[in-house]
């Protein structure tokens, strides 16, 4: 399957009866991601594949990793999206590289 998996709707394909599955193919979506918090100055880089519910889960300090150890709220301050974990994960590495940590402070709201 690679890049994609199959999903199945009730509504049928025009000409089709509604009795037959509609088989379509939907690509995943990584979102590699930059969050900063503003009082403390710090950014994060990750990925994952519901930026939405990520984001709740680091202001509401789900997670006790990094994130948790430092007050005030999370906000996006770049994201862009890609097909395959592995992409995503190749990407999350460079923007973890020091060049990659440069790009991104120019994102930082002033």
């Amino acid at each position: 399957m690679g890049d994609s998996t199959t999903r199945y709707s009730g509504v049928p394909p025009a000409g089709g009866s509604a009795g037959e599955p509609v088989v379509s193919q939907v690509p995943f979506i990584y979102t590699i991601y930059a969050i900063y918090n503003e009082g403390s100055g710090k950014i994060y880089i990750g990925q994952t594949k519901n930026l939405e519910t990520r984001l709740q889960l680091y202001n509401d300090k789900a997670f006790r990793g990094y994130t948790a150890r430092f007050d005030g709220k999370w906000i996006v301050i770049y994201s862009e999206e890609v097909s395959t974990r592995k992409a995503a994960l190749f990407r999350e590495k460079q923007l973890k590289s020091f060049q990659g940590r440069k790009f991104i402070k120019k994102f930082i709201p002033a």
